[in-house]
């Protein structure tokens, strides 16, 4: 053999040594770990032997109604004893065809609050007269006082006590098992969590399955802390559901309470399950108001989830539109009122898909806005009015500019490519503010016609707007003003939309024109007036310049300004 191939045989040698000694120290690691646990481990065990050698581990007894029921226990065996961490509650019933339900209640009540609380109950189901309940301790080391309780045989929703006895958990270790009650055993509720005591920092994140309910079904999620309380129903889809929970109420224990349709009662739910969650977060945050609109339509809110977020001035909602509610496919669109102090502001998005997402201006400046979300009435005839109700509110905390005459709003896109192209056109060589704000008058007067038909027919929509002006060169009163101020906000003029009442024959009638800021004062013009007439029912192009900065006391003759909208 050459010298080449005793030094690979050597190498060869080596790295299998190498390999082989890898190996075994992984191994010791993993041993040392499982030796550790196993230590902590007899560590428990013996001090529940130690406790156990104290005690006097007299029989367990049972009452009288377990013997009318002919009910024994097969585990545990004392009235008294210690434990490392857990114990099995098991027996047997000869009489359980004839109990008025299929669970054994399980009471555990600790003599000591600890960070899960004092109380925590099991259901356990009753088959074929036999029941077993593994349990766990929620507080970790102390005494605790276990009741077993059976069904009535005469009165539903009644039990009577069956065995009570103490346990000493010697453990330290916190495990509150998570554990439905016969409602949600039924419905086949499952959990994505360990432990039904958990700790979270301002939001805690719920998913879980319901096998036996239907996508047509909801979910209720009831928090409480304290004196506070928040409800909210989220849908269920394929099965599944899942929300993003907010913990309004600061540092410590909020109490999620779980619940599901009752089955027998129309617009009743029954609790499933209940959660400790321990927020580890002081911040207090202001819940979401939700109406019973909000299920009736079918919306889910997706964001915003809680009340008091910031915003620069703009702020986005999220959420989509269920297809099979009342009035799901007619839903093209939201309403958002946002209010600060006195002043109030409408705007509308749309539903496209079932689903909306975008944002709106909080315009009056930096401040605490009020918003509500609210979806349309629907209905087949026309109408000069829109009712829509409100299916959410909540707070938004503002720190942008009052810009409240410049920003684009509802019907008026001031921001548009088509509108401050034209702006610009329009006003192009025009110097003063006045001479631009005389040349938006002069196109829209001498652009758009009077629609008598829609005036007549009470045909509004929604979306009537100035982008829809400008493209059908028709309108009413608002199409004027949404056209006009939005080429006025375009050339950067602060323009806004007076509401009030026009008298044009006997009566007065609903009416709106412009106010534009010209110098530092606001100056009213009337494009609509300033476009022609009305004669035998149809409109005649007249344009005259009279309603551009009228006589203050002429125009109030026939103009009567009630307020401004936005």
């Amino acid at each position: 053999m050459t010298q080449k191939n005793h030094l690979l045989i050597i190498f060869i040698c080596l790295v299998s040594s190498c390999l082989f000694l890898s190996a075994c120290s992984n191994s010791d690691t993993s041993n040392t770990e499982t030796k550790a646990t196993k230590k902590e481990e007899d560590k428990f065990e013996k001090l529940a032997e130690e406790k156990n050698k104290e005690l006097e581990l007299a029989p367990l007894e049972l009452t009288s109604y377990s013997q009318e029921v002919q009910a024994t226990l097969k585990n545990p065996e004392y009235k008294e004893f210690a434990v490392n961490g857990k114990v099995t509650v098991e027996g047997e019933v000869e009489k359980y065809s004839e109990l008025k339900s299929e669970y054994a209640w399980i009471k555990v009540r600790s003599t000591e609050e600890g960070p899960a609380g004092y109380d925590h109950e099991y259901f356990a189901p009753i088959k074929e007269g036999k029941f077993k309940q593994p349990i766990r301790f929620f507080n970790g080391e102390g005494e605790y006082r276990v009741t077993v309780q059976l069904p009535s045989m005469d009165s539903d929703n009644y039990y009577y006590d069956t065995a009570a006895f103490t346990v000493h958990n010697v453990s330290s270790e916190v495990e509150r098992d998570i554990t439905f009650t016969p409602f949600g055993q039924e419905a086949e509720i499952n959990l994505d969590l360990n432990s039904s005591y958990v700790k979270e920092n301002e939001v805690f994140t719920l998913k879980g399955e319901a096998g036996n309910l239907a996508d047509s079904d909801t979910i209720m999620l009831k928090l409480n802390k304290d004196a506070e309380t928040w409800k909210h129903v989220i849908p269920i889809k394929d099965g599944k559901f899942s929300y993003k929970v907010p913990l309004f109420y600061g540092n410590g224990i909020h109490n999620l309470e779980i619940l599901i349709p009752d089955k027998e009662r129309e617009n009743y739910y029954q609790t499933a399950t209940i959660l400790l969650i321990d927020n580890e977060s002081d911040r207090i945050m202001s819940p979401i108001e939700y109406s019973k609109t909000y299920e009736e339509r079918g919306v889910t809110l997706e964001y915003p989830q809680y009340g008091g977020e910031e915003s620069d001035g703009t702020f986005t909602v999220k959420g989509k539109i269920d297809p099979k509610a009342e009035f799901g496919s007619e839903t093209t669109h939201i309403y958002i009122t946002t209010k600060k102090g006195e002043d109030e502001a409408l705007d509308v998005i749309p539903v496209e898909d079932f689903i909306f997402d975008d944002s709106f201006y909080l315009r009056f400046g930096p401040g605490t806005y009020e918003v509500t979300l609210s979806v349309p009435e629907i209905k087949e005839e026309n109408s000069d009015y829109f009712r829509f109700y409100g299916f959410a509110k909540f707070e938004v905390e503002s720190t942008g500019e009052d810009k409240r005459d410049l920003l684009p709003s509802r019907g008026i896109q001031s921001h548009a490519q088509p509108i401050t192209e034209l702006a610009t056109e329009i006003t192009e060589g025009k110097s003063s503010d006045r001479e631009k704000a005389k040349a938006v008058y002069d196109y829209v007067a001498k652009t758009i016609s009077y629609d008598v038909e829609k005036l007549e027919t009470d045909d509004f929509n929604w979306d009537d707007s100035a982008l829809k002006t400008l493209d059908s060169k028709t309108g009413v009163c608002q199409d004027y003003s949404y056209l006009t101020i939005a080429l006025l906000r375009a050339s950067n003029m602060e323009a806004r939309f007076v509401e009030g009442t026009a008298f044009s024959g006997f009566w007065p009638q609903r009416h709106a024109w412009v106010e534009v800021k010209v110098d530092g004062s606001w100056l009213t013009m009337d494009p609509t007036w300033g476009a022609g007439y009305i004669k035998d029912d149809k409109f005649v192009a007249a344009f005259n310049d009279k309603y551009f900065d009228p006589n203050k006391a002429e125009f109030e003759k026939t103009h009567n300004r009630t307020g401004v909208s936005y």
